[in-house]
């Protein structure tokens, strides 16, 4: 019997246009790793373009065949039939990335700001209907709908990764419900889930609480699968978490205290003085990380003892109070990482578990010899930011193996995506790295992938960066956010349907809570507006009266290249604000008090571009300024996209400010030309340098398309206007 596969099956590819043939109707997608595939459309395809939560469907069926222009970045979602010795493809769903062929929504500056607001509610809705923060009635376990589910118990971690949610969304948005039920979070946590040893010098967190009534009883050791009986580090790790975040805004100097103690017990307990790093757990009694009763945990060091200090709360430590401490550790971190993951003579992925003396552990628990794809993304991602406040070579080199290994054998080249957990090596007579469960595809691996590309992009400048980052952000709004309930999903299958079983049906559980999908949306915003497309990107705080001893509030987003940012504008209270350094990117309070509301505008430093539109009486016209290249032209093209809205006859491209021109703006007003009527609407670029001018001449070579004026009084006036 013939074994080849004969049967149907739907399913989903993302790639770019590269032809679309309107008498066949049919067009080919080209996929991320290059294959091309004939894409039928049928009767009954519709289409559709990525929206943010909370936004309402935005339909394109109508204009789908004229949206298929050659490059342009889309889902397609169908049938496979077997026909004629291969496959037929019909599409019965496309996703488009944007508007245009230029156009990323995600790109667009307020994209984040809205989406982690939405996050934020979903969570104070599901968490307090009544809209009253109390932590008591906090549930670890959330449904799909946003239902809390019975139980007793709390857990430090999962009340902490929420609390970091509702600090990160006031941070974006200033809006005072977040804040409030962040601060509720974190006296909670202060006072049911921390121990201060006064005798050791040292503070701890509980793994959690079961409460009945107005009884409760304090769980001192993790019972959860593999940490059972133990404290684990990234359990510490991400008690921090949340107030950290919190601290950041307020400089509550109680949670400092917290931040600092907690830092001793890493230091007294965790950390191996002779050989390096810190132990991944420590006897509950003892405090002991070599005791026999930590069975196959005993004498173990693994990734996230090392490597999630630095995104839960160490880098937040370190942009609240600028210590040299905090960044002393963050380098310490990096280095171990360096020295001790990598294993690239018999992997592509880096090792996660270690003994003692740093030889492999691969017979623990679950893990084994396997890779979390995540864990690569967040070295890249993390050691990018190191490397911004204390340069190595080495953390460049090696973010930047990471970002060519992992695409090839952590994404889905297909369909879009990043996977979960993998086998490290793979068998003889292999071709595929193995899954270890499955192909699905979980939301806080897909924020990895997404801030690592990001980064790299932002401060590297590669655009194959920028297109990895463009595919995993585009595979994330596409098909993790609920537009029913509201939140994110935890999983996905592989091809963007959400997996909905057991805990992956939940949107609070011991693995997730408001804090990936929120992070997620914060450092987006800060790497896109400030790095690539150079927008405004506003931040807000509020102070307590007893907060930051000197005056001084430091308002950097995240660790980010020296000189590539500053700030423009500050306002207390509501009122323009002078007593800021704009380089140093601090902000000088009044004095103490009373608490302020201070909203800082920060701006990209780097070569930066503007456009501003003005419409009136039938002319549009487009005021440049700075340095038009392939970065921000996107943001150029929403302007253009608007200004066609009003159907004027006339569009009026102001240059005077523009410094130079790059061949793919140039691209960007030829399109607009294209979307232009033939012959009733004119286009005109006025007082452009001869750079730009030049530029506009090599993709226009007849002038034809828009006509080049040196003054603004050349400009002839509307017929009949």
């Amino acid at each position: 019997m013939d074994s080849r596969m004969h049967f149907t099956f739907s399913d989903l590819m993302v790639g770019s246009v590269v032809a679309y043939k309107a008498d066949e109707d049919t067009f080919t997608l080209r996929t991320i790793d290059g294959r091309e595939f004939e894409v039928r459309l049928t009767s009954q395809t519709f289409a559709e373009v990525i929206r943010n939560l909370g936004d309402a469907y935005i339909d394109a069926t109508s204009q789908m065949r004229d949206m298929l222009d050659r490059g342009r970045m889309l889902f397609a979602y169908g049938i496979f039939y077997p026909e004629g010795g291969g496959t037929t493809f019909e599409a019965k769903h496309i996703v488009f990335v944007g508007r245009t062929s230029h156009d990323f929504v995600f790109e667009r500056p307020d994209w984040w700001v809205q989406q982690v607001r939405e996050v934020a509610d979903f969570y104070l809705r599901a968490q307090f209907p009544d809209g009253v923060y109390d932590f008591a009635q906090y549930r670890t376990r959330i449904s799909l709908e946003g239902e809390k589910l019975p139980g007793t118990r709390q857990e430090t971690d999962t009340i902490s990764r929420l609390v970091y949610g509702f600090a990160t969304a006031y941070l974006l948005t200033g809006e005072d419900r977040f804040l409030e039920a962040a601060d509720a979070g974190t006296e909670y946590l202060r006072a049911h889930m921390r121990t201060v040893d006064a005798g050791e010098g040292i503070a701890y967190w509980v793994h959690g609480i079961d409460i009945s009534g107005p009884k409760e009883k304090k769980i001192l050791a993790s019972e959860f699968g593999d940490d059972y009986d133990a404290i684990p580090a990234y359990e510490q790790i991400y008690a921090l978490a949340g107030p950290t975040q919190t601290f950041r805004i307020t400089g509550d100097p109680r949670i400092l205290n917290d931040i600092e103690m907690t830092h001793e017990l890493f230091n007294r307990f965790f950390l191996d003085r002779e050989g390096g790093g810190f132990y991944s757990h420590i006897d509950p009694i003892t405090f002991d990380p070599k005791s026999e009763t930590l069975g196959h945990n005993q004498g173990r060091k693994n990734w996230n003892s090392v490597g999630d200090h630095a995104p839960a709360y160490l880098i937040n430590a370190y942009l609240a109070t600028g210590e040299d401490k905090y960044a002393d550790f963050l380098v310490f971190t990096a280095n171990t990482i360096c020295n001790h993951f990598t294993d690239y003579d018999r992997s592509p992925f880096v090792n996660e578990r270690f003994h003692e003396d740093w030889s492999h552990d691969h017979a623990w628990g679950w893990q084994q010899n396997r890779a979390v794809v995540g864990h690569n993304l967040k070295i890249a991602w993390n050691l990018m930011r190191i490397n911004s406040l204390r340069p190595s070579e080495h953390y460049v080199e090696l973010s930047r193996k990471i970002a060519a290994l992992m695409p090839p054998v952590g994404s889905d080249r297909q369909r879009g995506g990043w996977y979960d957990v993998m086998e490290r090596e793979k068998a003889d007579n292999q071709e595929w790295y193995r899954y270890v469960w499955h192909d699905r595809k979980a939301w806080w691996q897909q924020e990895q992938a997404i801030l690592a590309y990001l980064i790299l992009s932002g401060i590297l400048g590669d655009e194959e960066y920028r297109t990895e980052a463009h595919h995993a952000t585009a595979f994330y709004n596409a098909w993790f956010l609920d537009h029913d309930a509201g939140g994110v999903y935890f999983n996905v299958l592989a091809d963007g349907l959400p997996y909905l079983l057991g805990n992956e049906r939940l949107k609070g559980s011991h693995s997730m809570s408001a804090y990936h999908n929120t992070e997620l949306c914060y450092l987006a915003a800060v790497y896109t507006n400030l790095l690539i497309t150079r927008q405004p990107l506003d931040l807000h705080f509020k102070p307590r009266v007893d907060g930051f001893h000197d005056r001084i509030l430091r308002v950097a987003p995240d660790i980010l290249p020296p000189g590539s940012i500053r700030i423009e504008q500050v306002w207390v209270d509501g009122q323009p604000w002078s007593e800021f350094d704009s380089e140093r990117l601090t902000v000088t309070l009044p004095p103490p008090g009373q608490e302020v509301n201070v909203k800082v505008r920060v701006v990209s430093a780097l070569e930066t571009f503007e456009s501003n539109l003005e419409v009136a009486n039938g002319t549009a016209s487009i005021t440049l300024t700075g340095k038009l290249d392939g970065t921000v032209a996107g943001a150029l093209e929403r302007d253009l996209q608007n200004a066609l809205a009003g159907s004027p006859k006339r569009v009026i491209l102001r240059a005077e400010k523009l410094e130079s021109m790059s061949s793919a703006g140039a691209r960007a007003l030829l399109f607009l030309r294209q979307k232009l009527p033939f012959d009733d609407v004119e286009l005109l670029i006025v007082g452009a340098p001869p750079q730009v001018q030049e530029a506009c001449r090599l993709v226009d070579t007849d002038e034809q398309s828009f006509v080049l004026l040196d003054d603004i009084k050349k400009v002839k006036p509307l017929k009949g206007g």
